[in-house]
């Protein structure tokens, strides 16, 4: 992940401001809050500015997936180019999504809060869509994400 994010850093750091860099950064998948988080370290932002650019970035994504993924993914599904990657797509997301059907909300919120790459808000959202999960619950959850992540960031970057 950290390959990752000093080349979206480095690339994007050149056309925009370094907020706006973030800001990107944690709207990507895999990346997300946490990746946001590093290339603020590596852009020299401070803690205290970046975490409420990355929280908002982060959590930007989320509605829309909820919303447009399935309905997205179906037209994909329906192209020779891009059938496969979206079956691959949904086989990993629902391969992650037992603990999710087993412990519903605390399922999700350990899923999304759990610091490792593939488990944020953008799969926890993705697996919310394809289980088909109360619409009006899944966003206050997927939030949840960064109530859990915040400590944890916090003393990462105090690692640093």
């Amino acid at each position: 992940m950290e390959v990752l994010v000093q080349w979206f850093s480095h690339h994007l750091a050149q056309f925009i401001s370094p907020e706006g860099a973030v800001f990107i950064i944690s709207m990507i998948p895999i990346l997300e809050l946490r990746g946001g988080l590093l290339a603020a370290s590596l852009l020299k932002i401070s803690a205290a500015k970046a975490l409420p650019i990355c929280i908002v970035g982060n959590i930007i994504p989320i509605p829309f997936i909820l919303l447009f993924i399935r309905q997205i993914f179906k037209w994909m599904k329906k192209t020779k180019t891009f059938r496969g990657l979206i079956t691959k797509l949904e086989n990993r997301a629902m391969g992650k999504s037992d603990q999710i059907k087993r412990y519903e909300f605390l399922g999700l919120l350990l899923f999304v809060g759990i610091p490792l790459p593939g488990t944020g808000a953008w799969t926890g959202a993705l697996i919310a869509s394809l289980l088909e999960v109360d619409i009006k619950n899944p966003p206050l959850r997927s939030c949840a994400d960064f109530l859990w992540q915040v400590p944890l960031c916090i003393l990462f970057l105090m690692e640093l």
